[in-house]
């Protein structure tokens, strides 16, 4: 593939999976908003009483294999289906698992209406199962415009019976019917659009080939989910619901900005990185622009957000959720390490050493067990603080093994991060001066939000950053094609 071309596919990649992580994550926005005013903290307590289950179920159910469809140079139909199949097993026994244990869940938590609700919301893994194969072809492809299509359609299908349904006084099961039907919609959308067809071939070489790297993954992942799960879980048995609601919506607020960012890029430049294996220089390129374009974006927007907690909570949410303030201004420095934390452990994926990824993952765990431990007597907002102290830490641990195998080094890293921690830091005091001298909560955050954008431009223009021309040339082509249409 020539460097025009690899150039042009990545640049229209990372547009379209802009494009769809921007609205999914404005319609998740909306809806969240909408969702929040209309129930009570204790119902989205619930739901994350749940999470950890599900999510451990759903990464079981992968196992890594998708990751290890994309990062295959060479892929067969039986590849395919050996997957499809392997993932549709694996998710009807999770199910029937869930479905059996859904008393003992209710149990422990001491609330019984978690009986019903984990059997119906863990529906949505057989949804996740049957509609992977479909969803990682058009990742191998870069077709995320066909990944922005259905997801728009999806979330404004569930979003729209999720608040109809709040409206109506069905409290709780609002959100279980907005996630439902969302994995539903998104199920039919890529089996109507998607161009693999289904055969049953089930080839015990492709399993191992494809389990043997991504086994790896999935104990990467089954830590990863483990230790952010498990704060849900701990904060629902130790304080209560609506604690545990707060916490929550704390996560979706925060994860909004830099999940998208960190989506995005992992998204769009894994299989571009899978690609080039065989090219370590190109490789090692690109890593670098990644992780100072991760860094270039992250850096503000979560600064940025932390400044602006109380009035973005108090506008969008109402009174009821101020207590979400201090946890949110915590996790916001927590997930300012994770984007490039993750490009990190990205470049170590998409190499195919997927034991690293594993080994640097395990490294971490006893600096967050320690945390958790430390701080659960405390408070939750001890909790968010822990978490912060263990992503300072692991964000070192993380660079640590892709520096030694590409040398690009932690300290390397941070050297090329200073021009943006100037530009934050330059941008974080005008914006904490101009709100101070504002009044309300509408205000504070249009004058804090302009004059954020505006300040960082001035700094990194100020600086030079290749990074910011980048952005804006990139900004203006994609503008002005859509004026021409």
């Amino acid at each position: 593939m020539s460097s025009n071309s690899l150039k042009e596919r990545t640049t229209v990649g990372v547009f379209w999976s802009f494009i769809e992580k921007f609205s999914l994550t404005a319609g998740q926005f909306i809806i969240s908003i909408l969702l929040a005013r209309l129930l009570i903290p204790e119902d989205f307590g619930l739901i994350g009483m749940l999470s950890i289950f599900i999510a451990l179920s759903q990464v079981f159910i992968d196992s890594g294999m998708g990751s290890g469809l994309i990062q295959k140079v060479n892929k067969t139909s039986e590849d395919f289906s050996t997957v499809f199949l392997f993932n549709l097993v694996i998710s009807i026994l999770a199910y029937i698992i869930l479905y059996v244990g859904a008393p003992f869940i209710a149990a422990f938590y001491e609330n019984p209406i978690l009986t019903s609700l984990t059997r119906i919301l863990s529906l949505n893994l057989i949804f996740g199962a049957i509609v992977i194969v479909q969803r990682t072809k058009l990742t191998i492809e870069m077709d995320f415009k066909t990944h922005a299509k259905i997801n728009a359609v999806s979330l404004f299908i569930g979003g729209s019976i999720g608040i109809v349904a709040a409206i109506y006084g069905f409290g709780v099961w609002s959100l279980v019917f907005k996630n439902l039907l969302i994995g539903f919609s998104q199920t039919v959308g890529y089996w109507m659009v998607g161009n693999w067809k289904f055969s049953i071939k089930f080839s015990k070489r492709s399993f191992r080939k494809l389990f043997g790297y991504g086994s790896n993954l999935l104990a990467v992942s089954l830590y990863g989910k483990l230790m952010s799960e498990i704060y849900n879980i701990i904060i629902g048995r130790v304080y209560t619901a609506g604690e545990l609601g707060y916490y929550t919506q704390t996560k979706r607020v925060g994860d909004l900005s830099a999940s998208t960012i960190t989506s995005i890029l992992q998204r769009v430049t894994f299989p571009l990185l899978s690609s080039l294996q065989k090219d370590k220089e190109r490789m090692l390129s690109i890593f670098k622009r990644v992780v100072k374009m991760t860094a270039f974006i992250t850096l503000p927007s979560m600064t940025l957000l932390a400044l602006l907690a109380e009035p973005t909570i108090g506008f969008l949410l109402g009174k009821k959720w101020l207590p979400v303030v201090p946890l949110l201004q915590w996790y916001c420095f927590v997930k300012i390490h994770n984007p490039v934390a993750l490009v990190n452990l990205n470049m170590l994926n998409a190499s195919g050493r997927s034991d690293l990824f594993l080994k640097v993952d395990i490294a971490k765990a006893p600096v967050a067990i320690g945390a958790l431990l430390i701080t659960t007597p405390i408070s939750v907002e001890a909790m968010v603080i822990g978490q912060f102290i263990v992503a300072t830490i692991s964000s070192y641990i993380s660079a640590y093994m892709s520096g030694k195998l590409f040398g690009y080094s932690y300290f390397a890293q941070i050297r090329d991060m200073v021009p943006f921690l100037i530009s934050t830091a330059g941008m974080s005091i005008c914006v904490y001066i101009i709100t101070f001298l504002v009044t309300g909560y509408i205000m504070q955050l249009i004058v804090g939000i302009l004059v954020g954008v505006f300040s960082y431009s001035l700094f990194s223009h100020i600086f030079k950053l290749d990074e910011f021309y980048e952005i804006t040339t990139l900004v203006k082509r994609h503008f002005n094609k859509l004026i021409k249409i």
